[in-house]
């Protein structure tokens, strides 16, 4: 040993963890052959616990303050080394820190899907993540199970055992819930605490640790369930459609008639959309059946030498045929017909000019 260890060992030790992670939960003083002066400083911070532990026994617990080390604050210690008469300068223990506040960054999520059986969907695969946030509560239980000799403690080094209690506990939990998946996000806060509760059971005693805080971010179906569901929830705001589609063809071909860039294509796409409207129409009650003929008894007007005659029935009409007062090209109309048309074109009145008379015989 060096002169100056030497002198540096004559002087009062200070003993204290300056934390700047917030991800570190027991850190080890480092001492030269964990010596220990008679009266050295023990700063413990706030969020902060020391404890001493000799030849592998826990012995004395520090809680915030300053101390001044000495047999009187060191009981166990004291016990554990025999001392009778108070201890001289140096003795040997080892001193972790523990941080007990809150490192509330932490994340939890399922690498693999939850299968379940859903009321509405039946068997569907569920997805969820989340944060949560740990503290130390119990020094002795977190160096008993978790540290052992190790010179620190990351809560990486945990957080891995942390997320499979947290998923296999949320698998169990929305199995016995039986919570509908269109339902689970207005249970978020009470599917949380339950959750966070049952954790809580596990890890206080075992490990001296607490979850002050768990929060289920989002529960989600697969992306394929996702897609199927926003299409269904699309048809029922359109609702009836037959008329959506009939709108959307009237859209597409307005469209393509003001498009004067499209020539041949749009003029086909246009035809294309006309013919499909017009089956789909067809297809509707009451489109598509020829009206009734007209109701015996209709009357008839008559359009000859520029002058309107009637109204006349069928019977009269008839007659003035025969007579040869009518011809085909004599203008007629009636109700029902939408204009007035040569009375050869009119089906109800060409088989009377069909029947002709036949010429008299030659004279001898």
């Amino acid at each position: 040993m060096g002169l100056f260890e030497k002198l540096s060992n004559e002087l009062i030790d200070i003993i204290e963890w300056l934390d700047d992670s917030r991800h570190t939960l027991v850190w080890r003083f480092p001492r030269y052959h964990n010596e220990i002066k008679n009266g050295a400083q023990l700063i413990v911070r706030p969020g902060q616990m020391a404890v001493f532990v000799h030849r592998g026994q826990i012995a004395d617990v520090f809680e915030p303050g300053s101390y001044t080390l000495t047999a009187d604050n060191l009981p166990i210690l004291s016990t554990l080394q025999g001392w009778k008469y108070g201890f001289n300068s140096p003795f040997r223990s080892e001193v972790y820190f523990v941080s007990t506040r809150q490192v509330t960054d932490l994340k939890w999520g399922t690498p693999n899907p939850i299968m379940l059986r859903d009321p509405d969907f039946g068997p569907i695969r569920l997805r969820a993540f989340g944060t949560y946030a740990l503290k130390a509560t119990d020094p002795k239980a977190l160096l008993k199970e978790l540290v052992g000799t190790d010179q620190e403690l990351q809560t990486d080094e945990i957080t891995e055992l942390m997320r499979s209690m947290i998923v296999s506990t949320m698998a169990d939990l929305l199995g016995k819930e039986q919570i509908a998946a269109l339902d689970l996000a207005s249970n978020y806060r009470s599917l949380s605490d339950s959750l966070r509760q049952k954790i809580a059971e596990q890890i206080d005693d075992e490990y001296g640790l607490a979850i002050p805080q768990l929060i289920i971010v989002n529960i989600s179906l697969p992306e394929e369930v996702e897609k199927a569901l926003d299409t269904r929830s699309s048809m029922g705001v359109i609702g009836d459609m037959n008329t959506f589609q009939q709108y959307q063809m009237g859209k597409a071909m307005t469209a393509a008639a003001e498009n004067p860039s499209g020539g041949g294509a749009a003029e086909g796409m246009g035809l294309g959309m006309g013919f499909a409207m017009a089956n789909r129409m067809a297809n509707q009650p009451g489109f598509g059946v020829a009206p009734p003929p007209p109701p015996p008894g209709t009357q008839w007007h008559i359009f000859a030498n520029g002058k309107q005659q009637g109204p006349v029935g069928l019977d009269q009409l008839a007659g003035a045929i025969q007579a040869g007062q009518l011809d085909k090209t004599t203008h007629v109309w009636s109700p029902g017909m939408d204009a007035w048309k040569p009375a050869g074109e009119v089906s109800q009145l060409s088989a009377y000019f069909t029947a002709s008379t036949p010429p008299p015989p030659p004279t001898p």
